[in-house]
């Protein structure tokens, strides 16, 4: 469950944020800290979490502390879900 998770937000964000569908992202990789995806990116992220997977993300957790590589946010909506 978690990799489907990974895998979905891993193509989401190569192919519509970083617009490079060839490049591949760790699961523990920075994507926050590092800059590989910005504060305007990590909104359009939340959404697309909220839309694909029915959690709610609060506008205090966009930030690297929550969430800052596929590792962590796939945690976060494994948790939301559960709950």
């Amino acid at each position: 469950m978690k990799d489907d998770i990974i895998n979905k937000l891993e193509t989401y964000i190569k192919e519509e944020i970083l617009q490079q569908p060839n490049r591949n992202i760790e699961p523990d990789e920075p994507l926050i800290s590092s800059g590989l995806i910005d504060s305007f990116s990590l909104v359009d992220v939340a959404l697309f979490v909220e839309d694909n997977f029915g959690v709610q993300i609060d506008d205090t957790e966009l930030n690297a502390d929550v969430f800052d590589s596929l590792n962590d946010l796939s945690s976060l909506i494994l948790d939301r879900q559960e709950s």
